[in-house]
């Protein structure tokens, strides 16, 4: 499991580790069943308190992303295809934000945003002939 901590951007580490196993979870990089690190492993791993995994991993669970077993280890819960869908979205609609926000400071339209996109997306599918309609500021 590939999770970075980040010391200067503000968010609690026990918060950057919920997020960031939302997201392989949402993404499918974590599947049902699926075991994450043992708490201390993941804790010298990441160079952080053992108190931080565990505040993580409860908050995980209390949102029903993982369960426990005792002695076992920490699971990914199984039928987390609701949880996956609102995450992803969740993802998307904060970049998608970020994209207004800045679009917004540069004096675009939400038709110019969306035209670019169709522009990007037709740009992104080898072998689509149409030509792009071009945006100017």
């Amino acid at each position: 499991m590939d999770i970075t901590i980040h010391l200067t951007d503000g968010v609690p580490i026990y918060r950057q580790i919920v997020n960031q196993v939302k997201y392989l979870v949402a993404s499918g990089l974590l599947q049902p069943g699926e075991e994450l690190p043992p708490i201390r492993t993941l804790a010298l791993q990441l160079k952080v308190t053992p108190n931080t995994i565990v505040k993580a991993y409860d908050e995980l669970e209390g949102s029903g992303v993982v369960h426990k077993r005792r002695g076992s280890g920490t699971f990914v819960s199984e039928g987390r295809q609701q949880l996956a869908l609102r995450e992803r979205r969740r993802i998307v609609e904060q970049r998608i934000d970020a994209l207004l926000a800045e679009a917004h400071q540069l004096n675009f339209s939400a038709d110019d945003i969306l035209r670019m996109v169709r522009e990007r997306k037709v740009a992104m599918n080898p072998g689509n002939n149409a030509e792009p309609e071009e945006v100017e500021r």
